[in-house]
């Protein structure tokens, strides 16, 4: 499933001896935020140009109208924009769109029992999960993701998994379509039917010749897993060398373990297929050195684990470990750059609280907004295992993000551009999207020519599943979680002043 390192060498040689007619664009005269692997960091070409070719960065060039072209080159011009790789999100879960904004003040054991997986079983229709994978991975392009391992746990039936990968298909996103494996009993649909499904979709591989490739997630590795079952799901994993394994890692009084030493047990963490462990919020030291022992990457999820409440205590400290990612973006933002600002903002918070918490002053910042991109771009493709995702060097990916650095009010007089898309841009500055070297979003607009019909099918499905959901009683928070750790109200933040709470309400009528 996975590109081997073979077949891109052989790629970027055939674009030399012209063994094919290629389709070329080149993109000249922007400030291009390349990567140089010889030094393990970015590089800033300043009006320079990127040649794209088929599916691959060709060259990347510090003159903005190098020579040599391949004849029929399609030439656009980027002068005075910025040029980045795509953003990589390692964890999501991209069926939930439609319950946008009807959980806004929602934490994570309310989403559980009301919008998680097995909550939302029964109600969702095949052209529900379709329509919400569609649109939400048009969200995500649009914001300039490219790509997205998406932990596609609305396996519910044969009907509804083909549904969320045919939409991941179609949307034209590089989508790394994760089968869950986890027993529905509400419908009846358990881990032992979900296999012939999964076989079948591993051996007729409709994403083949696509940017969507197939992966696997499972949430019951430990610390009490059902060993038969779980070496099962480690058996198919190797069998068809899937392109990673994602699981949701919690811990502390949440449960949900998943711990790399759980997946150790197993064999499968020191395997050739990557591993990303979504939020290790309550990891242990242990784990993370097996995590650095064995080269697999944690998803830190800021908004989400700020928004749920199972936070990241210990996340700060392993960043060398870790890329981020989104996760439930029907309740927040779903791009990785106000993921990645958050995140750099909230680690310096952390950083200097340590020094000044000792009567200190701190002499430099903790984070540069150089590891906060990384973090965003390159680091997600490492996770992945993935040296050609996530960076702009010759024989990646053509997973290309274009910025409106000429136009924009945010990016006025911008020097640094890095800096510039870190800190000032919003998602409203992305021009051009691209991915395997074809336009996802064109001169600030989308590129899906049934976008209109597809948006009219969702508001319909939405409206449906909102009304379902508005008749539905919460789930209780009184007495003990299911680990065992009791309920607690925590302090309400007020900022109304007199008497009440001044909690106010959601307005969902």
């Amino acid at each position: 499933m996975r590109c081997s390192k073979t077949a891109w060498a052989f790629t970027t040689l055939g674009l030399g001896n012209g063994l094919a007619q290629a389709a070329s664009t080149l993109f000249a005269g922007g400030t291009i935020v390349a990567f140089d692997k010889d030094t393990e960091s970015l590089k800033v070409i300043r009006d320079g140009s990127v040649l794209v070719t088929d599916d691959r960065i060709a060259a990347v060039s510090e003159d903005a109208a190098p020579e040599n072209l391949p004849n029929g080159t399609t030439k656009v011009d980027v002068t005075g924009q910025i040029i980045t790789p795509g953003f990589v999100d390692t964890h999501r879960h991209g069926w939930q769109t439609a319950f946008k904004t009807i959980a806004s003040n929602t934490t994570l054991a309310e989403y559980i029992g009301r919008y998680g997986e097995f909550a939302a079983a029964a109600s969702f229709e095949p052209e529900d999960v379709y329509l919400g994978q569609l649109t939400g991975l048009y969200e995500s392009l649009n914001g300039g993701v490219t790509t997205t391992l998406d932990h596609a746990h609305h396996t519910w039936s044969n009907e509804t998994a083909y549904a969320g990968l045919n939409a991941s298909i179609e949307s034209g996103a590089r989508v790394f379509w994760a089968y869950a494996f986890h027993n529905v009993t509400s419908l009846n649909y358990t881990i032992a039917d979900q296999f012939p499904n999964f076989r079948d979709i591993a051996e007729s591989a409709p994403f083949r010749g696509t940017p969507t490739e197939l992966g696997v997630s499972f949430d019951y590795w430990g610390p009490n897993p059902n060993v038969p079952e779980a070496q099962h799901i480690v058996d198919i994993i190797r069998e068809y060398n899937v392109s990673v394994l994602t699981t949701h890692t919690v811990g502390g009084p949440w449960g949900y373990d998943n711990l790399p030493s759980d997946l150790h047990a197993f064999g499968i963490l020191n395997d050739t297929v990557p591993v990303v462990f979504s939020h290790a919020s309550f990891i242990t030291a242990n784990d993370v050195q097996l995590l650095r022992s064995s080269g697999q990457y944690i998803s830190i999820t800021p908004e989400s684990e700020m928004h749920y409440g199972h936070t990241h205590p210990h996340s700060y400290i392993i960043q060398d470990q870790a890329a981020l990612g989104i996760d439930t973006h029907f309740t927040f933002s779903a791009d990785i750059l106000t993921q990645a600002r958050i995140w750099l903002q909230h680690a310096r918070y952390h950083f200097f609280d340590e020094v000044l918490s000792q009567w200190n002053i701190a002499s430099r910042n903790p984070m540069s907004v150089n590891q906060a991109f990384l973090l965003a771009t390159r680091a997600g493709g490492q996770a992945l295992r993935r040296d050609d995702i996530g960076v702009i060097a010759e024989g990646a990916k053509a997973d290309l993000v274009v910025w409106d650095a000429n136009n924009s009010p945010s990016l006025l007089g911008w020097v640094d551009p890095v800096a510039a898309v870190m800190l000032h841009a919003s998602v409203g500055d992305v021009l051009h999207v691209l991915v395997d070297g074809k336009f996802a979003k064109r001169d600030g607009k989308l590129v899906a020519p049934n976008y209109a019909d597809v948006r009219k099918r969702f508001l319909k499905s939405a409206k449906k599943i909102q009304d379902t959901w508005r008749q539905m009683p919460y789930p209780p928070a009184e007495g003990e979680w299911s680990s065992g750790a009791p309920y607690e109200a925590p302090r309400i933040a007020d900022v109304v002043s007199g008497e009440g709470n001044g909690y106010g309400q959601q307005f969902l009528d």
